[in-house]
């Protein structure tokens, strides 16, 4: 395929064509009724090497599916739930001192596992946020000196409650760039939510989930994301697409170069699950929302979720397809 050559658009379907996908999918479906293009987006991102944003009420499932994934791809999870009394050692560890030995070892901290859910992370300190963070972009930590590797793949999920106010430190820009995506899994529609019912009838339905894959595995995949082709033209339309939301009248804030970075990785992502190894506009389209809206600050207003959703539309559509330019 030529530099500049880009091929007929087709619609991507919210369902993986790669087998491995397909199964990691199925599983976790298991635990988690009626959220299977959520959770397709939330492998994305795994695939991606991006951390995730769950911004969601209280008792919707995020505990469930991170115990699901973490049984599915076969990775060590753990939970911690921020207060403001949990401190950046109970994430990235210390180094206690052995009277008897008058020496220090290091006891690690939550952190280190492949897949941690960070519950309700505007609740703690923001000392302790930027501990958390510090370590998502570094995949490592540094005490007194002495830098200590995560391990790999290193996930952070993170949870926020958007309607509780009281008592919470709100992330400020710079960190929200952190993460890949800002998602939600809502509320179950009707249907999932009976089935949730009786699943739970007879037993867990956690015991039901089965591993699909290893790190290695995993990790070879993630490799094999990285190769996926894009042609000059979509390196220049990622770009247009970020300049928009940097020129656009009811934006104050634009969306960084860590942004266009994580744009051209998640929509790589995206390609491999539908089987391609090469780009499509329609990639970095079905997963721009997720990736702008978290970044894009209004003039005059909060900038809700919806709201910002809608910004990102208006510019997806105004902003030319590359082979109409």
């Amino acid at each position: 395929m030529s530099q500049n050559t880009i091929p007929s658009v087709s619609t991507i379907k919210p369902r993986p064509e790669h087998p491995v996908l397909k199964q990691m999918l199925h599983e976790i479906g298991k635990a988690v009724n009626g959220k299977d293009e959520v959770i397709y987006k939330i492998l994305l991102v795994i695939l991606a090497g991006g951390h995730i944003l769950l911004e969601d009420m209280p008792g919707v499932g995020k505990t469930t599916l991170a115990l699901a994934l973490s049984k599915t791809l076969s990775l060590s999870c753990k939970r911690i739930q921020f207060t403001p009394d949990v401190l950046p050692t109970d994430v990235v560890g210390f180094n206690m001192y052995h009277k008897d030995s008058d020496s220090f070892s290091f006891r690690k901290g939550a952190a280190f596992c492949n897949l941690l859910l960070a519950d309700e992370i505007n609740r703690t300190s923001s000392k302790t946020q930027s501990a958390l963070l510090e370590l998502m972009e570094e995949g490592a930590v540094t005490v007194d000196g002495v830098t200590h590797p995560l391990p790999k793949p290193n996930i952070v999920i993170a949870t926020q409650n958007p309607i509780t106010c009281v008592g919470t430190q709100r992330l400020p820009e710079s960190q929200l760039d952190r993460f890949m995506v800002r998602l939600s899994l809502g509320y179950p529609d009707p249907g999932s939510e009976v089935a949730l019912l009786k699943a739970r009838q007879n037993g867990n339905p956690l015991d039901k989930v089965v591993p699909v894959t290893g790190t290695d595995m995993l990790m070879q995949m993630r490799s094999e994301v990285e190769d996926v082709f894009v042609s000059d033209t979509l390196y220049q339309y990622i770009v247009h697409l970020t300049n928009a939301t940097r020129q656009h009248g009811n934006i104050r804030l634009g969306v960084s170069p860590r942004g266009s970075l994580a744009l051209m990785q998640l929509a790589k992502a995206s390609a491999y699950a539908q089987g391609r190894d090469y780009l499509l506009p329609d990639d970095i389209h079905y997963v721009c929302g997720d990736v702008f809206g978290h970044r894009i600050l209004l003039h005059g207003t909060a900038g809700s979720a919806q709201e910002t959703k809608a910004v990102v539309q208006e510019i997806l559509s105004t902003v030319p397809l590359p082979w109409t330019d």
